[in-house]
Parts: C-alpha cells; sequence; structure tokens
C-alpha cells in the first residue's frame, strides 16, 4: 500500500493532487504545529494583474508554537468567503469551464467550519473526488493514536501502523527526511517528480505553483490529463 503524509492546506497546486492520484492511502498530517506563513490557510490565484493571495483569517493572536494545525479556528469576523469567491469569479469567469463548477463553489463557501483543518480537508478530498480520484482512501493523523517519536521516526511509526509497504513524498522532504531510517524499517521510499506540462491559461506567462482551481477551470474534465 502507497501512502502519502502531507499537511492540510488551502485548495492546494496540482502536485499535491498528483501525490492523491498516486497514493491508496492519503494521510492529512494535523497535528503537527501549524506554521503561520505557509500553506495551511492559504493560496495564489491568477489574474491579469498577477498573482493574488487568497488566505482564510485564522485565530492566531496569543498562539504560541506548538499549536497543531488541527486546533487553529477560522475567524469568521471576516468575510472572506464572499471575497474569496469575488476574487475567483474576476479571475476566471471568462475560462471554458467557470461556469459548470458556479454550484459546487457556492456549496464550498456557505460552509461555516470552526477549525481551518475541518474545511481545507474536506475541500481538498471535495477538488480531488471532482477531478475524479476515487480509488485514494482519506485519514487524518489525528485519528491515529498511539504513535509516538518525532520527525522521520514518527513518519515510520505511522506507517507501520496503517500497513505501508511505500512512502512516497515531495522533493522538499529530500533535505531533512532520514533515508537510512526507511531503509531499516522495509520501507521502500521514492519522491514525486513535479514534472508537468503546461496547459491551457489565461494571462501568460505560464506559471505552474497556483491553485488547482486554475488547472480546473481551465480545463474541466481533462485536468488529470495534466498530472
Amino acid at each position: 500500500m502507497k501512502v502519502v503524509i502531507l499537511q492540510p492546506s488551502y485548495i492546494p497546486w496540482r502536485g499535491v493532487f498528483d501525490q492523491i492520484r498516486q497514493a491508496d492511502l492519503f494521510i492529512f498530517y494535523d497535528d503537527v504545529q501549524y506554521d503561520k506563513h505557509g500553506w495551511r490557510n492559504r493560496n495564489q490565484i491568477k489574474t491579469a494583474q498577477g498573482k493574488q493571495w487568497l488566505t482564510i483569517p485564522v485565530h492566531t493572536k496569543g498562539v504560541t508554537g506548538g499549536v497543531p494545525i488541527k486546533d487553529i479556528r477560522i475567524d469568521w469576523s471576516k468575510p472572506w468567503t464572499k471575497d474569496h469567491m469575488k476574487a475567483l469569479t474576476f479571475a476566471y469567469a471568462k475560462t471554458p469551464y467557470f461556469s459548470s463548477y458556479i454550484p459546487w463553489l457556492n456549496s464550498i463557501y456557505e460552509r461555516r467550519d470552526e477549525f481551518l483543518a475541518d474545511f481545507t480537508i474536506w475541500l481538498t478530498i471535495e477538488v480531488a473526488r471532482k477531478m475524479g480520484i476515487e480509488h485514494t482512501r482519506f485519514v487524518r493523523s489525528s485519528e491515529i493514536t498511539g504513535i509516538d517519536g518525532q520527525k522521520t521516526d514518527r513518519l515510520i511509526n505511522i506507517l507501520k501502523h496503517v500497513g505501508a509497504d511505500h512512502y512516497l513524498s515531495g522533493p522538499s522532504a529530500r533535505d531533512y527526511i532520514e533515508q537510512e531510517k526507511f531503509d531499516a524499517a522495509g520501507i521502500p521510499l521514492s519522491y514525486v517528480e513535479y514534472d508537468y506540462k503546461p496547459y491551457p491559461q489565461l494571462y501568460p506567462p505560464f506559471d505552474s505553483f497556483v491553485t488547482i482551481l486554475d488547472l480546473m477551470f481551465m480545463t474541466g474534465g481533462n485536468a488529470l490529463e495534466y498530472i
């Protein structure tokens, strides 16, 4: 069983969905420390004026190091859902498939989850299913009990617990994953290669590192052909 373990993020780019597509089991690593300036609560869209951030406001006042992702609350005092829907409409209304996704988008931004991870995890699964990725199972690391260890040791303990026989990681993890521990555990480790062909895109030049919604609005049901 091929397993991916990755922190949840907001409407991530196509590389994440490549990992989902290749995985038998995808584990959202939601009980590790929240990073304030990462991708947990934000992503970028492409506009005529350049890339634009879509950011979910969260309660971080008084938050100190060590707060897990799963415990971060959304700040509902700000009208961010309307702002994000407006920004997506402004940027992508003229794309070939935007109108096809309008009812789905409305349902996304009607949700009122208290916790950030509840929303972003649900949305990532929704997007995967919408793209036609049906075989992958999903679980949250916070739902897996009795796991100890730090960093690579904890990853391996999770993999052993779920019965993994292959671990697929993003290429940036090469800098900190301890290969020898995977070898000792007898779990093959491989890295996904982010080598994707361009797709038709508004507002040149082409930029691959934007939310997956950009690809979906441009290619519709053919999105998986570009992953």
